[in-house]
């Protein structure tokens, strides 16, 4: 290849999207999934100009001819360019650390700071910590070690005001993972997470509900890979114009939307006309459950009662919500299994469509019995709509209506910069 990212798994990788639009040239993404696939690939130098992620930043300096003083004294690089057949190493993640740092304000002058994980991203992060003049850089691994704490060590950290998190826990396929008692910090100010897929991991989502400012590295994916495209073409470009850019509109467009509500609100129907309205693959989460349960939800509320169908629903919601680019229609009762919620807003915001109950449809919905069990249901539920919702669609007026309503949310509270 000419151009291209290695690493042992690249199935989270947005790069190829972030590289075409930079520089215009090809870029391939090669999986390595061993130490000797790595090794053979560098040997044989067969490239322009790579990237480098997980787990081979510190193994791919073995093969670098030259290598800049700043990647150098890091440690770590992740931006190898082959000019007459030498390869120049370089670290352009401090520079997109440092940038998504210094887009959200977070200061680490005078601070004590947790960096996650042990590996080359960790050096990095915590070169740009230092440089910004943090009181302590405390490094946290799951057997901790030598100037490096464990992570029940890591929670007693009663003076640690920032949280990096630089390790793969939580990132695409494996979301959900968290290894961080954050509820043990009292002086947290920010927490910043290096994964960018889901856009809300599960720890910047417990940060969230602890009302401490979360971010994700989208931003810092973009920057670092701005400052490799001006390496790989020997260009320079408007690197903030671009980097702002890129994350806002690619952030949108890699976006799910769910949409919550009562049973018969029109979820689906406003679902459908928003997914074309943006572009997005329309997901109705029932229609989901029955092609792969085999049956239609009302047979497996009668055969297996509700309970069976919640977990259908949970594991359904799983696989989906991993996903990109969707708008997903969920069925009224999502809210009531715990954990649903979060995984619908890691890679999105939620809509509550909402519907007076005299106007909801009834057909061929389990629980839809008579309109006072309908108002019971809603008195029962609406706490949980609201707590989950991003925002609140009105759907009283026509489906036109409806849908210009949803995408207004959308464009209102999907949140660019987190």
């Amino acid at each position: 290849m000419e151009y291209g990212l290695i690493g042992a798994k690249l199935g989270h990788s947005y790069s190829r999207q972030i590289h075409q639009r930079a520089g215009g040239y090809a870029y391939e993404l090669r999986a390595l999934p061993t130490e000797a696939d790595a090794r053979a690939f560098l040997q044989a130098r067969a490239f322009k100009a790579i990237n480098v992620t997980i787990p081979y930043k510190k193994l791919v300096m073995e093969y670098c001819d030259v290598i800049d003083p700043a990647a150098k004294a890091i440690g770590a690089v992740n931006t190898v360019v082959q000019r007459d057949g030498r390869l120049y190493g370089y670290n352009t993640d401090y520079a997109g650390f440092a940038w998504l740092a210094r887009r959200h304000g977070v200061d680490f002058a005078g601070r004590t700071v947790l960096v996650l994980g042990t590996g080359g991203t960790c050096a990095t992060v915590s070169a740009v910590c230092r440089d910004a003049g943090a009181k302590a850089v405390l490094p946290v691994s799951r057997r901790g070690g030598k100037n490096v704490l464990t992570y029940d060590q890591a929670a007693q950290c009663k003076e640690a005001e920032i949280v990096v998190n630089t390790s793969p826990a939580g990132m695409f396929p494996n979301v959900g993972e968290c290894l961080l008692d954050l509820s043990a910090l009292p002086n947290l100010k920010a927490v910043l997470d290096v994964v960018y897929n889901p856009f809300r991991t599960e720890l910047l989502l417990r940060a969230e509900d602890r009302g401490i400012p979360a971010y994700c590295g989208f931003e810092m994916l973009v920057a670092q890979a701005a400052c490799a495209s001006e390496l790989f073409t020997g260009t320079t470009m408007d690197k903030d114009a671009f980097i702002r850019t890129t994350s806002r509109d690619l952030k949108r467009e890699l976006s799910n939307v769910s949409l919550i509500g009562m049973p018969g609100c029109g979820k689906s129907t406003v679902g459908e006309g928003l997914a074309k309205a943006l572009n997005k693959t329309y997901v109705d989460l029932d229609e989901w459950i029955e092609q792969h349960a085999g049956m239609p939800i009302p047979d497996i509320f009668a055969r297996e009662g509700e309970a069976a169908f919640r977990r259908y629903e949970a594991d359904a919601l799983s696989e989906v919500s991993k996903q990109s680019g969707q708008v997903i229609a969920c069925g009224g009762g999502v809210v009531k299994t715990p954990g649903n919620t979060r995984l619908l807003r890691q890679n999105g915001p939620v809509l509550w469509v909402r519907r007076p109950v005299e106007f909801l449809a009834m057909g061929g919905r389990p629980l839809s019995t008579g309109r006072e069990a309908l108002r019971r249901m809603e008195a029962e539920r609406e706490p949980a709509y609201r707590s989950a919702a991003d925002g609140v669609v009105d759907n009283t007026s026509t489906l036109a209506n409806a849908v210009n309503a949803a995408r207004a949310a959308f464009e209102k509270t999907f949140d660019y910069t987190r």
